[in-house]
């Protein structure tokens, strides 16, 4: 299948009615993504700034170089121990190493693309399958594994550009817990800052505890200028979706993610806006949010992910348990919407047959054409 370069990386491209999409060869990245909204294109992920420049090639991990919209991880995170006899890089080969692609299919309206990456670490097989659907301002992903077995942290990597696209308000689907990271984590005798109170518990996104003994509002971002944090959330357990948006007034739309809770319990936000002064970071990776929706302990990778942990003690899944008889696959929905003048944040998100509309706390509402069906046991097959 034909390679383009974008953004100096060898990437597939495929497209629909609304949507252009490419997919990096190293390390299955998909971005960047331009989402058609009536007349404009919306482009809501970030891609490194670093890309292309002389010795990028050198740079490790292998997943820093091309890094850019949203990358399968598994497992998710980096450990200081091996778990057994498994020593994996940060999150894992699949982000890693050179993935596999075969020439996107269209039909009915229906484009897929599918990519597939042997394991070789814990042996077995990854198939990523993208599909676009005419109409539809969405991205629906699966990722099926395959001849696995045992404990493994899994997740999305979503990271989205708040430079280009102006601030933005997060919401999500109810959750039960909220934590920073509970060790600390930036270094600033190695050139890392962080902002947020290690091990802090909060409730909303918009009380978090501070090193300095305030509470920041982490549902607005960009904010606190110099630092990288990490925080993450449980949702509640639901019987069909669980969500999060970013609106992004200035731009007149809206961002969203959707997963089975089931599968993906938590999601981790990573604020990443100049805090890591050391390479390839050196204080230009600005007004990135990373939104990582996971079944992990934090992100510190399989050991402590498999292990008996503070998360797994309150009954929050860091891993999920694979069998090779049994083939798993993840559903992931993300998408844009347009909203109109005057919606501020998302308050809620309804289904109501093949579209999901969105309504904000100043009581406007949009509406987008997604099939949630994508999300339900009965369409997840290998």
């Amino acid at each position: 299948m034909k390679l383009s370069l974008i953004h100096h990386q060898p990437s597939w491209t495929l497209q629909s009615s609304h949507v252009d999409a490419a997919l990096t060869r190293l390390g299955g990245q998909l971005g960047p993504v331009r989402f058609r909204l009536g007349r404009r294109t919306v482009d809501p992920f970030s891609v490194a700034s670093w890309c292309g420049e002389p010795g990028t090639e050198r740079i490790q991990p292998p997943l820093l170089r091309p890094l850019r919209g949203d990358f399968f991880c598994m497992p998710f995170g980096s450990s200081a121990e091996d778990w057994r006899s498994e020593a994996h890089p940060p999150h894992g080969e699949c982000a890693n190493g050179p993935w596999k692609a075969t020439a996107p299919i269209n039909r009915d309206g229906v484009t897929k693309l599918t990519a597939s990456f042997r394991t070789k670490i814990r042996p077995g097989k990854l198939t990523k399958t993208i599909r676009l659907i005419d109409g539809h301002s969405v991205i629906y992903q699966t990722h099926t594994l395959q001849g696995y077995s045992g404990p493994m942290s899994l997740g999305h990597h979503p990271m989205l550009d708040f430079i280009r696209n102006g601030t933005g308000h997060i919401s999500t689907s109810k959750f039960r817990f909220g934590q920073v990271f509970p060790l600390p984590f930036e270094n600033p005798a190695k050139g890392g800052y962080q902002a947020l109170k290690p091990a802090a518990t909060f409730r909303r996104l918009d009380s978090v505890p501070a090193l300095d003994g305030s509470l920041t509002d982490c549902s607005t971002y960009p904010v606190r200028e110099g630092f990288t944090d990490f925080i993450y959330i449980h949702h509640f357990d639901r019987p069909d979706f669980a969500w999060t948006t970013v609106t992004f007034p200035e731009q007149g739309f809206l961002w969203f993610s959707l997963k089975d809770p089931r599968l993906l319990a938590c999601t981790a936000f990573w604020h990443s806006h100049g805090g890591r002064h050391y390479a390839p970071w050196n204080g230009r990776h600005r007004g990135v949010l990373g939104i990582e929706d996971l079944t992990s302990y934090f992100c510190l990778g399989l050991a402590d992910s498999a292990r008996k942990n503070a998360l797994n003690r309150r009954g929050i899944p860091t891993v999920l348990q694979l069998n090779p008889r049994k083939p798993l696959v993840i559903p992931y929905i993300m998408g844009v919407a347009a909203i109109p003048k005057g919606f501020d944040r998302v308050l809620s998100a309804h289904p109501a047959g093949s579209s999901l509309t969105f309504r904000s706390h100043s009581g406007k509402s949009t509406i987008c054409q997604v099939d949630l069906s994508f999300l339900k046991p009965a369409t997840i097959t290998p």
